[in-house]
Protein backbone atom coordinates (compact mmCIF):
# COMPACT_ATOMS: atom_id res chain seq x y z
CA UNK A 1 0.00 0.00 0.00
CA UNK A 2 1.72 3.22 -1.12
CA UNK A 3 -0.14 5.15 1.60
CA UNK A 4 1.41 3.09 4.41
CA UNK A 5 5.17 3.41 3.76
CA UNK A 6 7.67 4.64 6.33
CA UNK A 7 10.00 7.40 5.09
CA UNK A 8 13.24 8.18 6.89
CA UNK A 9 16.23 10.45 6.32
CA UNK A 10 19.57 10.57 8.13
CA UNK A 11 22.39 13.09 8.02
CA UNK A 12 25.72 11.67 9.16
CA UNK A 13 23.89 8.77 10.81
CA UNK A 14 21.51 11.00 12.80
CA UNK A 15 17.82 10.52 12.04
CA UNK A 16 16.39 13.82 10.80
CA UNK A 17 13.04 12.75 9.36
CA UNK A 18 10.78 9.82 10.22
CA UNK A 19 7.27 9.86 8.81
CA UNK A 20 4.73 7.86 6.81
CA UNK A 21 3.10 8.36 3.44
CA UNK A 22 -0.16 8.14 5.41
CA UNK A 23 0.47 11.77 6.39
CA UNK A 24 0.59 13.08 2.81
CA UNK A 25 -1.79 15.97 2.03
CA UNK A 26 -2.54 14.51 -1.43
CA UNK A 27 -2.35 10.72 -1.64
CA UNK A 28 -0.34 8.92 -4.32
CA UNK A 29 -3.36 8.00 -6.44
CA UNK A 30 -4.64 11.59 -6.51
CA UNK A 31 -1.22 12.90 -7.53
CA UNK A 32 -0.90 10.36 -10.34
CA UNK A 33 -4.43 11.12 -11.53
CA UNK A 34 -3.80 14.87 -11.59
CA UNK A 35 -0.37 14.66 -13.24
CA UNK A 36 -1.53 12.22 -15.88
CA UNK A 37 -4.10 14.74 -17.11
CA UNK A 38 -1.22 17.05 -18.08
CA UNK A 39 1.28 14.54 -19.52
CA UNK A 40 1.95 10.85 -19.97
CA UNK A 41 3.70 9.17 -17.06
CA UNK A 42 6.24 6.57 -18.16
CA UNK A 43 7.80 3.65 -16.24
CA UNK A 44 10.71 4.99 -14.24
CA UNK A 45 9.30 8.52 -13.89
CA UNK A 46 9.83 10.03 -10.45
CA UNK A 47 7.19 12.24 -8.85
CA UNK A 48 8.76 14.57 -6.28
CA UNK A 49 6.11 15.24 -3.64
CA UNK A 50 7.85 17.32 -1.01
CA UNK A 51 9.24 16.33 2.34
CA UNK A 52 7.92 15.35 5.79
CA UNK A 53 8.57 17.24 9.02
CA UNK A 54 12.18 17.56 10.11
CA UNK A 55 13.51 19.89 7.42
CA UNK A 56 16.82 21.38 8.57
CA UNK A 57 15.94 25.02 7.98
CA UNK A 58 12.92 24.74 10.30
CA UNK A 59 14.91 23.27 13.20
CA UNK A 60 16.08 25.40 16.13
CA UNK A 61 18.85 26.13 15.45
CA UNK A 62 18.69 25.45 11.69
CA UNK A 63 20.71 22.51 10.39
CA UNK A 64 22.36 22.96 6.99
CA UNK A 65 24.12 20.35 4.87
CA UNK A 66 27.85 20.93 4.36
CA UNK A 67 30.53 19.36 2.18
CA UNK A 68 31.58 16.07 3.75
CA UNK A 69 28.12 15.26 5.14
CA UNK A 70 26.40 12.04 4.11
CA UNK A 71 22.64 11.91 3.48
CA UNK A 72 20.70 8.64 3.45
CA UNK A 73 17.02 8.38 2.57
CA UNK A 74 14.87 5.27 2.77
CA UNK A 75 11.39 4.29 1.65
CA UNK A 76 10.18 1.18 3.48
CA UNK A 77 9.91 -1.82 1.20
CA UNK A 78 11.61 -0.04 -1.70
CA UNK A 79 15.12 0.65 -0.46
CA UNK A 80 17.58 3.34 0.54
CA UNK A 81 20.07 5.59 -1.19
CA UNK A 82 23.05 7.30 0.39
CA UNK A 83 24.93 10.25 -1.09
CA UNK A 84 27.83 12.43 -0.02
CA UNK A 85 27.46 16.21 0.03
CA UNK A 86 30.19 17.82 -2.07
CA UNK A 87 31.28 21.41 -2.50
CA UNK A 88 29.59 23.36 -5.25
CA UNK A 89 32.00 24.39 -8.01
CA UNK A 90 32.76 28.10 -8.22
CA UNK A 91 32.22 30.04 -11.46
CA UNK A 92 35.50 28.68 -12.83
CA UNK A 93 34.15 25.13 -12.55
CA UNK A 94 36.69 24.29 -9.82
CA UNK A 95 35.87 23.22 -6.28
Amino acid sequence: DPQQLRLRAWVNGEIMQDASTAGMIFDCAAQIETLSTAFTLEPGDVIATGTPAGVGMLRTPPVWLAPGDTVKVEVEGIGAIENPVIAEPDDTGLM
